[in-house]
């Protein structure tokens, strides 16, 4: 199903590189060291914006195909991280095979499957297969870190694909990829927001041991940015009118900071600074996505439930 971006989504987008171009010259401009952290960030941003340009442009299978491969690298570098045992090799397989199964779901539209194949089925399939491996030593460690990644990597972000497939006949000027650029706009800029506002104000504190970088002068400026900006863009992208658009900015902006505090707790437990190094300046992909495991399905099901 070949997609055609609205002249909304198309405006945005626009804006959106018209923005990174700006970025662009202006890093370009102070940091003069061409291997400084703030050009790789730039750099790596080019490569983001790209790929989802491109996916959300393309088609929708190429969007859930996209979609489904973010979630497979954030699974997979998932558990390069975490410790696992020998035993759960082969159950990996059946960790791997969710994914595909799960954005079928979605291509297909069959919200009942979707919402319960993996907190239900998958939940009752890795136990069964952990057994079988006939490993009890760390069993129960095992389960919970499968659980956990299924249900983050590919769960939560798995709801960011099914926007896409929201019947919005009712809303001529909404679209499923307007919904998408919608919230990637907002967890982004909220997650750009509370860095650049906590740098510039930041003096107290929030969660010293798990994220000393995060404040609450940060938080509040990125809640209040992100509140602005869901006001400007909801008519463009979404059915929303003011006062549910002020409530998602401030849904996306609490979730998003969550998000980011929950992977950071489990960077410290494992004594890792980054997840990984597949996006130079950013860090692995879980550093990019973390936000979006806590916005997509809250941010989803509050789309859904009011205007669907």
């Amino acid at each position: 199903m070949s997609v055609i971006l609205s002249s909304p989504v198309l405006a945005i987008l626009g804006g959106v590189w018209g923005l990174l171009l700006l970025a662009t010259l202006v890093v370009w401009r102070i940091a003069p060291t061409p291997d400084s952290e703030l050009r790789q960030r730039v750099r790596s941003w080019w490569i983001i914006v790209a790929l989802c340009s491109l996916a959300l442009t393309f088609s929708r299978t190429a969007a859930l195909v996209f979609f489904g491969l973010v979630s497979f690298l954030a699974l997979k570098e998932y558990l390069t991280l975490v410790p696992t045992r020998q035993a759960d090799r082969r159950v990996l397989f059946w960790a791997y095979l969710s994914i595909p199964l799960q954005y079928y779901w979605i291509g297909i539209e069959w919200y009942g499957m979707f919402i319960i194949f993996i907190p239900v089925y998958m939940f009752l399939l890795i136990p069964v297969a952990l057994v079988l491996a006939g490993d009890t030593q760390g069993y129960l460690r095992a389960a919970g870190t499968l659980h956990w990644g299924l249900m983050s990597m590919v769960f939560s972000l798995s709801h960011l694909a099914f926007l896409l497939v929201l019947p919005q006949g009712q809303y001529p000027q909404v679209s499923g990829p307007g919904l998408v650029l919608f919230l990637l706009l907002l967890t982004e800029l909220n997650d750009v927001a509370q860095f650049c506002w906590g740098k510039l104000f930041g003096k107290h504190k929030i969660s010293p041991t798990v994220s000393p970088n995060k404040t609450v002068e940060g938080f509040v400026g990125g809640a209040m940015t992100t509140l602005l900006l869901s006001a400007l863009l909801a008519s463009w992208l979404t059915p929303f009118g003011l006062r549910d658009a002020l409530l998602a900015g401030a849904l996306i902006a609490v979730a998003g900071f969550f998000g980011d505090l929950s992977l950071s707790a489990l960077k410290r437990d494992l004594g890792i600074k980054d997840s990984g190094r597949l996006l130079p300046g950013h860090g692995g992909i879980l550093d990019r996505i973390d936000s979006l495991t806590y916005t997509a399905p809250l941010f989803f099901h509050f789309t859904r439930y009011l205007y669907f």
